[in-house]
C-alpha cells in the first residue's frame, strides 16, 4: 500500500510542494528503484546465508522509519535522499517477504496459500493508488505521509508476528565476485522483454495523475488504477488456463500489441470514458504478459536456481522501471505528455521484437536441432515434474507470482 500511495502522488508533491520541473518527477522514482534493483541481487545472497526473519523484520523497520521521515521533507535534495534508502529497504523487505511466505505456507496447501498472498498484493495496487489521490486531493500530503506510516508501521507489525521456519544456511559454490551467483543468464533473453515492458509501464504508475491534471482530467485519475487493477484480476484465471493448454505465445503476442495500444490511445485521450478505456486494454495486455514472462524466465532455469532466475527477472524489470521514469521524464519536459505516452507505447513494440528473436526463434530452433523426440520436454525445470501437466505449470506460476509479488 505505501509503495503504491507513494508512486502516483510524489509527482505530484514534487511539483505543487517543492517546485520541481517534469524531469525531477522521474528522477524521485527512478533513484528509489535503481536503490531497490541494486540490492535484489545482495539479498538474494543473503536469505540464504543469514536469519531470514531478522533480515525481514530489520528492512521493514528500515521502510517504516523512512515512511515517518516524509512528514519533515522541505527540499527536493532531502527527498532524493530519503528515496534512495527507501528503495534499499523496499528491495531487501520485498524480495525477503517473496521467499519467506514459500517457507510458511505448508506444502499440501501450497496453491492456496500463495493464491491468498498474490490476492493482497493485487487488492493493495487497486486500493493503493485510489486511497492516496483520494487522500491527497481531500486533507492534504501531511495526512498522506501520516497515512503511509501507519500502513508502514503494520506492515512491521505483521512482520514481527510471522512465524519463520529455520533455516539452514546454504555452502556456495561459487566465488564471490562470480556473477552467476547473482544472477541467472539463462532467464535474460525473456528478462530483457519485461525490462522493456517496465520502461513503459513507468510512464503509468509515474505520470498519470499530471497527465490526467494536465487534460482536465484529474477527478478520475484515481479510478484509472482501479479499471486497471480490476483487468488484470479479471485476465488472471483466463491466462493460467491459457498458458498450461495452448503455451506462452498465444499470450504473450496479443498481450504486448493491446497494451501498446493502450498507451498509444492514453497519449490521444480527451474524455472520461476514454482515459478509463485505456486503462481497461493496459490491464489486459498487462495481466496476460507479466505472468508469462515471469513463468518463462523460471522455465529456462534449471530447478535449483527458480529462486535466482525470479530475481533475475525482477532486476531487470526494476532497471526498466527505474530508467523508463527518468527518460520518459525527459521526454514530457522537453515536449508534453500526451508525446510522452506516445513514445512509451512505441517502445512497447521492441519488446515484441526481443521476444521474438530472443526467445521464441531460438527455442524453435533448439526444438528442431534436438529433433521431434527430445523437444517434447523443452518445458521441463531441471529435476521437476514437466510443466506441460496443467498442475505442475499452475503451481509453478502461482509460486513466480508470490515471488514477484
Amino acid at each position: 500500500m505505501t509503495f503504491y500511495i507513494l508512486m502516483v502522488t510524489l509527482p505530484v508533491f514534487v511539483l505543487d510542494n517543492l517546485h520541481g520541473s517534469k524531469q525531477s518527477i522521474g528522477l524521485v522514482t527512478t533513484l528509489f528503484v535503481m536503490a531497490a534493483v541494486m540490492i535484489r541481487p545482495l539479498t538474494g545472497r543473503w536469505l540464504d546465508e543469514v536469519n531470514r526473519k531478522a533480515l525481514m523484520v530489520g528492512s521493514l523497520l528500515l521502510f517504516a522509519v523512512c515512511s515517518l521521515l516524509y512528514l519533515f521533507i522541505q527540499g527536493y535534495t532531502a527527498l532524493l535522499a530519503l528515496r534512495f534508502v527507501h528503495g534499499i529497504a523496499f528491495g531487501i523487505a520485498a524480495t525477503a517477504t517473496s521467499v519467506i511466505v514459500l517457507d510458511v505456507i505448508p506444502e499440501r496447501r501450497k496453491g492456496e496459500g500463495i493464491g491468498y498472498f498474490t490476492l493482497f498484493m493485487s487488492l493493495a495496487m487497486v486500493m493503493g493508488p485510489f486511497i492516496g489521490l483520494t487522500v491527497a486531493d481531500h486533507a492534504g500530503f501531511r495526512m498522506l505521509f501520516i497515512t503511509i506510516s501507519a500502513f508502514a508501521v503494520i506492515a512491521c507489525i505483521f512482520g514481527i508476528w510471522t512465524p519463520v521456519p529455520s533455516h539452514k544456511p546454504r555452502p556456495q559454490t561459487l566465488g564471490n565476485w562470480n556473477i552467476q551467483r547473482y544472477f541467472e543468464l539463462k532467464a535474460l533473453p525473456v528478462s530483457l522483454s519485461g525490462f522493456v515492458l517496465a520502461f513503459a509501464y513507468a510512464s503509468l504508475s509515474t505520470f498519470i495523475s499530471v497527465y490526467a491534471k494536465s487534460i482536465g482530467l484529474g477527478d478520475v485519475a484515481s479510478y484509472f488504477f482501479i479499471v486497471l487493477a480490476a483487468l488484470v484480476l479479471i485476465s488472471r484465471p483466463f491466462t493460467g488456463r491459457l498458458f498450461d493448454r495452448r503455451g506462452a505465445h498465444v499470450l504473450v503476442y496479443p498481450g504486448i500489441l493491446v497494451f501498446m495500444a493502450g498507451i498509444l490511445w492514453l497519449s490521444r485521450a480527451s474524455s472520461a470514458p476514454e482515459f478509463l478505456a485505456t486503462a481497461g486494454l493496459i490491464g489486459l495486455g498487462y495481466g496476460a504478459i507479466l505472468p508469462s514472462l515471469q513463468t518463462l524466465a523460471i522455465q529456462a532455469a534449471p530447478g535449483h536456481r527458480r529462486a535466482l532466475a525470479t530475481s533475475t527477472f525482477y532486476v531487470l524489470f526494476d532497471f526498466g522501471f527505474g530508467l523508463g521514469s527518468y527518460v520518459l521524464g525527459f521526454v514530457a519536459s522537453h515536449t508534453a505528455y500526451s508525446t510522452m505516452y506516445f513514445t512509451a507505447g512505441m517502445m512497447v513494440s521492441l519488446a515484441l521484437v526481443l521476444y521474438y528473436c530472443l526467445h521464441h526463434r531460438a527455442q524453435r530452433t533448439s526444438r528442431e536441432t534436438a529433433g521431434p523426440e527430445k523437444s517434447q520436454p523443452s518445458a521441463r525445470i531441471a529435476g521437476e515434474k514437466d510443466t506441460a501437466d496443467p498442475t505442475a505449470a499452475a503451481r509453478t506460476q502461482e509460486e513466480t507470482a508470490a515471488s514477484s509479488s
